[in-house]
This record gives structure tokens, sequence and C-alpha cells, in this order.
């Protein structure tokens, strides 16, 4: 049982991120067109295809932090819109904490917390904001307590991935304060977050390269 981040396990959550974009991507699709510009699933999908061709062709030394980083890089120069500076700095700073051939749920879960604050200092949002927030920070936390608890990686991904999706459900009845869905005031009451979705995805892809 994998109880440790290394290369094989980041470029399988990269992998099974990317095919779950693709299966999904007409689902954020369609709600960023409820509440944004209408293109969230695409540029997610161009994006995360880049990615896994990006990451494929690292060396067989490649660290977990660097596959991250450069996934992060990736993600940033390919992705238009507000997602791939978000996704992407996120995972280029939680690559850059973690520069150690494996890295143990405690490091993991230090590194997201790194690359949360990332999102937060460049997005300028909270929980509650109705932003991918919403899912990322409960996600983090959730893998925090379980690193505390002493729990494996196993059960602390599924746990991550379980409090993303409820973070994200969680954004339906909020309206908007930060990003495009904030201009519609009372009008993006309502309508599930893409941004939390595409959040939850990407943390129930570790819980599912993890058990894979």
């Amino acid at each position: 049982m994998r109880n440790d981040l290394d290369r094989e396990l980041a470029l399988a959550w990269l992998r099974t991120a990317a095919a779950a974009v693709e299966r999904q991507h007409e689902e954020l699709t369609a709600l960023d067109a409820a509440i944004g510009d209408g293109d969230h699933g695409s540029n997610l999908r161009r994006g995360f295809a880049a990615v896994v061709a990006a990451v494929d062709a690292l060396d067989a030394d490649a660290t977990p932090g660097t596959v991250l980083g450069k996934a992060g890089s990736t993600l940033i120069s390919k992705v238009g819109g507000a997602s791939g500076p978000l996704y992407g700095s996120a995972l280029r700073v939680a690559g850059a904490a973690l520069p150690a051939p494996t890295a143990d749920l405690t490091a993991l879960a230090e590194a997201l917390r790194a690359g949360l604050g990332a999102v937060q200092k460049l997005g300028g949002a909270a929980v509650g904001d109705k932003t991918m927030i919403d899912a990322f920070e409960p996600a983090v936390a959730a893998l925090e307590r379980a690193a505390f608890d002493g729990f494996t990686l196993r059960e602390a991904s599924a746990l991550a991935a379980e409090a993303a999706e409820a973070g994200a459900r969680a954004t339906i009845p909020l309206q908007a304060r930060k990003g495009r869905a904030s201009y519609l005031g009372p009008r993006s009451v309502g309508h599930q977050d893409p941004g939390a979705t595409s959040t939850a995805l990407l943390f129930r892809a570790l819980a599912e390269a993890v058990t894979a």
C-alpha cells in the first residue's frame, strides 16, 4: 500500500486528474456557463492534456515536487482565464515544498497548504466567497487532521476528497463575492461553483491514484 508520495504516484495523480477532466469537461463548462465565462472545462481539458505530455517527458529521477512543479508551470503557460494561474500557482508552490524523492502525509499536507496559500494570495478569496477555496481549504484541513491522527495516505486522501466534494456542494446557496461570478450578485445563488467542482475532482483523483 502506498503511504508516501513519490514520482510514480505524483504522475498517476496527474494522469488520473487529466482523465477525470476529460470525462467531466462538459459538466464543468456548463457550470461555468451559468455564472462565468463558460470556458472552465475546455480550458482545463486543454491544460491537463498538456500537463500529462509535459510530466511524462521528465527524467526518471524527477522528484514528486519536480512533477508537480512542471504541471504547475505548464498550466500557467497553457491555460487561459483564471484557472491556469490559480491551479498552476498551487501546484508550482506545492512542488517547491517537496524537494525529497518521497513525501509522507505530513509533508504532502504542508505542501498543499502552501499551494492553497498561493491561490489565496493571488485571488484574495476565502472560504464562503464561492470559489475553488471552498473545496481546497477543507480538503487540506482534512489531510492535516489525518496526518496528525496517524492515518494512512489512502485514508487521508479519501477524507480530503470527501471534504472537497462537500465544500463544492456547499457553494450552491452562496452568493459569489470573488471572481467573475461576483458580478452577478444574487443571481449567482443556486449554482455550484465550477472552480470548487474542479478542485474536488483533483482531490478525488488523488484518492483514486493512491488506491490504484
